[in-house]
This record gives C-alpha cells, structure tokens and sequence, in this order.
C-alpha cells in the first residue's frame, strides 16, 4: 500500500481529517436534507496515544506529531 494512502488513513482516523455524516436527500427520496450534529467521542487521552503510535510507527513525522499535538493541547483548554 501507498504510504502516502497510509498516512491518510491515519490522520482520517486520529481526527486529522474530520468528517461528519448527514442524510442525503438524494437517498431519501426528496425533500429537505437533514444534517444531524456529530459528536466527538474520542478522549484527548485516546487522541495523545493514537498520534504517538502514528508517530512511533512512522506514519507521520516528528514535525507533523509536533503541530498535531499542540493543536491537540490547544483545543483542550
């Protein structure tokens, strides 16, 4: 596998990449879309811990862990 395509599954998974799922009207059937709001269910412990294992494996570089996990701390407060 790529490790290019690697390194984008990670950060999809450890929250570099956010993404939110909502009702398509398309699927529906018509009609107004309804957007439902997500909610964050991973701790910022469980976030540290994934980003250092991304790290530690060499997923991501030291310079990509570094500015993750300040924004990370940052958004904790």
């Amino acid at each position: 596998m790529n490790h290019k395509w690697i390194k984008f599954l990670v950060a999809a998974w450890i929250g570099l990449i956010p993404m939110g799922l909502s009702s398509c009207s398309c699927l529906s059937g018509g009609g107004e879309t309804k957007v439902e709001p997500t909610t964050k269910t991973t701790t910022l412990g469980k976030e540290l811990m994934d980003l250092d294992e991304a790290y530690k494996k060499g997923i991501i570089t030291e310079e990509e862990y570094n500015k993750k996990k300040k924004a990370l701390m940052k958004n904790a407060d």
